[in-house]
This record gives C-alpha cells, structure tokens and sequence, in this order.
C-alpha cells in the first residue's frame, strides 16, 4: 500500500466510480477509460488484466453471459415471454402488487437453483412485457427482481458466484449451504417483499380498463413459433441441468451456456446475425473494463491490505468476528464486485477459521457469504446481476439511473444485513 501505483490505482478507481455516480458520462466510457488508465500507469499489465484468474477479466462470468444472452434471445422471437407475461398478470388478477410478489418469489427461486445473472436475464423481459401491458413504470419492478436474484443466491452453493469459491475452498456442499443459509433466505425474501410494498407503493396504480383488456386475452395466441420455442426450452432444460449437475459434471457454468447457445443456434432456424444483435455488448464491455480497474486494487495490494485489516480486526474473538466479516464484507462488496473480493478474502478466512481451530462448517464462512452476496444490493454496481438489469432496461427505454437503483439498495441492504448479523447470532452463538 506504501507503492504509488496503489495510491493512483486508487485515484482511478474512485474517480471511475464517483463518474459512474454522477452519470455525466456513460458507464461504459467510464469503464474502458479507467481501464485504461489502470494499464496506462502499470497497477496491472495485459497478462493480468486477460489471463489471471485472480486479478483479470473474468472470462467465466463474460461468456456465461453471452451464452444466456443468445438463448434469451432466440427465445424472445418465439412468443414465450408474452405468454408468460400474460399468464402471470392474469394469475395475480392484475393487481400491480400481486404482480411483483409474484415475480420476486419466481425470481428468489430460480437464482437458487441459477446464477442470479442468468436468472434476471429469464425474468427481466417478462417484467418489461407485463409494465407494458399494464402501463406501468418498469424500474420498480425490475430493481425488486435483481434484489430478489441475490438474495435468492444466498441460499446454495450455485445461487452465486461467491458461494462458489467459499464452497470449494472449506469443502462445504450443496446441502451444506442450504442447511445454513436457506432458512434465511426465505425469510429475507418475506422482508424485502415487506420492504417493496413500501418503498414502491406509490407505483401499484390499478387500471381497471387496462386489467379488464388483459384478462380477455388468450395467452397462447401470444406464441409466434411453436417449434423454435420447444427447441429453445429443451436447451435451456439441459443448461439448467448442467448448472444443477456442476458438483458432478464440474463444467463451468460459462461453458454449460455457450454449448446451450451453440446447439439452439446449431439446431434451429434463426439467423445467426439477429441472435448476436440481442446480446448486450454494452454490459459485456462495462464488466470487462470494471474487472480490469477490480485487478488494479489487487495487484497492486489494495484489496488485499483491505483484507488483512479486516482480519486483523477480527483477531481470535468469534462473535465479534463473525459480525465485523459480515459487516465489513458488505460494504466492500458494495463497492467492489463481490468476486474478487472473495477470491482475495477467502484464503484469509480460511486461515482465520484454522487459527480458531474450527471446520469448513465455521461460521466464519457463513459470514463471509452472506456479507459478500448481500452487499452486492447496495448499489448498482455492486453484483453482476445489477449491472446487467441496468444495461437490459437503458436497451428497452427504461434506464435506470445510479442513484434509482442506490436509494432503494441502501435500505434493503441495511435491513437484509441487520437480520442476517441477528441470525448469526442467535444460530451459532446464542442458541448454540
């Protein structure tokens, strides 16, 4: 931290960051730019902004959202989304409220089972098809979705990316993390139902005449193309399969996408040149420049002085431990991207954990995942998943701005981490 490429990787760090806030310039733009400049000064170099798996661009995270993106993408012209778009108003009577309940719970669901990121990409045209139909705002909707992605994520071991590396790194299993964290999981979702109704209540206008149109509708004339759509849902089933199946086919979700996207372009009729035009290159290019500026702080040593100071903090006392890992783990992962975060933070855990004399069940590591998956709401740069809700909704019309997304982020975060540090609490050291 005393070398100066630390300090000015650190200046242009932080002003990528207050630029993105402020939104004068675009958040690709700033991205490259400050991208750039991370090579410019030497605080990383091509070798480990393209190649590193600890410090470069993620490649595992680009391509599985390329692949997603194409399969949503040949999915989108079959019909399928205004189907379910429909179905699901008709469902919740078309009271606005209901509507979103009902796509939050769908969307906390399948991030257990999915990434968060390939989750949102399902869900978010579905959402932008039933605000349509309904003449309502989309951001409500779409920002109570992501939240519900990563706090859905919380609950196994494939639900997100962080989840991941704790798992391989204290030999913790599927079962493992849904014995410990999906209790919480479900009442977090309940919370942030709770906090929705609230914090969006000015948004759930009902419009009789509009419900009224919808409710005559027949969903399934709304399907374009019967065929392409069940050459599409059969890959996605067998990519679903394949993430489910990583513990024992120990393919890379990346991979299991681009093999998914390769097949359904492979086997169907669409053109190869409209299928690309859905893929959100934007995003693509956001995270790309994010990751390098992300590998700057840590080859320089910048997240990892953030680490051991955190450890140091923690020292041999357990409760206070476990309570200042999730704390501090949330804030950062607010700022920084969770994933590198807990690729740098993890080693130290595990070394803390050993200290203590404890196992992969620690609750150190419970901490860590909880801190790191939930912090990711705080902002609209903290998780994957809001960065691509972000670039889904500016590509349909509807962009959200930085400080939309942040003000209500704060609060759920706020309130997610306040129960989880009481859960922590109770579950592992009061009611021990």
């Amino acid at each position: 931290m005393n070398d100066w490429h630390s300090w000015a990787a650190i200046a242009v760090f932080v002003g990528a960051y207050a630029l993105i806030i402020s939104e004068k310039i675009h958040r690709v733009a700033v991205a490259l730019g400050g991208a750039g400049l991370m090579l410019a000064i030497g605080a990383t170099d091509d070798v480990s902004a393209f190649y590193s798996q600890d410090s470069g661009i993620d490649w595992n995270v680009v391509f599985l959202l390329m692949g997603m993106m194409t399969i949503v993408g040949v999915l989108k012209k079959t019909g399928m989304f205004e189907y379910l778009a429909i179905w699901a108003v008709k469902k919740a009577r078309a009271r606005p409220f209901r509507v979103m309940a009902m796509l939050v719970v769908i969307t906390a669901t399948a991030s257990a089972l999915l990434d968060n990121v390939t989750t949102v990409l399902l869900v978010a045209p579905v959402t932008l098809l039933v605000c349509e139909r309904l003449a309502l705002a989309s951001a409500p909707f779409l920002i109570a979705e992501v939240m519900a992605s990563n706090i859905g994520g919380i609950a196994t071991l494939v639900g997100d990316p962080p989840n991941i590396i704790i798992g391989s790194r204290a030999g913790l299993t599927f079962n493992d993390f849904l014995v410990h964290l999906a209790p919480l999981a479900v009442v977090l979702v309940a919370v942030l139902l709770v906090l929705c109704r609230v914090m969006f209540r000015s948004s759930f206008v009902y419009d009789e005449q509009r419900a009224d149109e919808i409710m005559a509708l027949e969903e399934r004339e709304a399907i374009k193309d019967r065929r392409l759509m069940v050459q599409g849902l059969v890959v996605l089933t067998l990519v679903v399969a394949g993430f489910v199946l990583h513990p024992v086919l120990h393919y890379q979700p990346s991979v299991v996408a681009l093999l998914g996207a390769g097949l359904l372009v492979a086997v169907s009729a669409v053109e190869t040149n409209d299928v690309l035009a859905e893929v959100e290159w934007p995003t693509l290019a956001f995270f790309a420049g994010l990751f390098i500026m992300i590998g700057g702080l840590i080859d320089t040593g910048v997240v990892d002085g953030i680490s051991r100071t955190l450890a140091d903090l923690i020292g041999g006392n357990e409760l206070g431990g476990s309570l200042t890992l999730l704390g501090g783990s949330a804030v950062l992962s607010g700022i920084v991207d969770n994933i590198p975060y807990v690729a740098t933070m993890a080693p130290i855990t595990s070394g803390l954990v050993h200290d203590m004399g404890g196992n992969g069940h620690h609750v150190l590591w419970w901490a860590l995942a909880l801190g790191a998956d939930l912090g990711g709401n705080a902002t609209a740069i903290g998780a994957s998943a809001n960065v691509v809700v972000l670039g889904i909704a500016e590509r349909n019309r509807q962009a959200i701005s930085f400080w939309q997304f942040t003000k209500y982020g704060l609060i759920v975060t706020a309130a997610t981490v306040g129960i989880s540090l009481v859960y922590v609490w109770l579950r592992y050291f009061a009611l021990a």
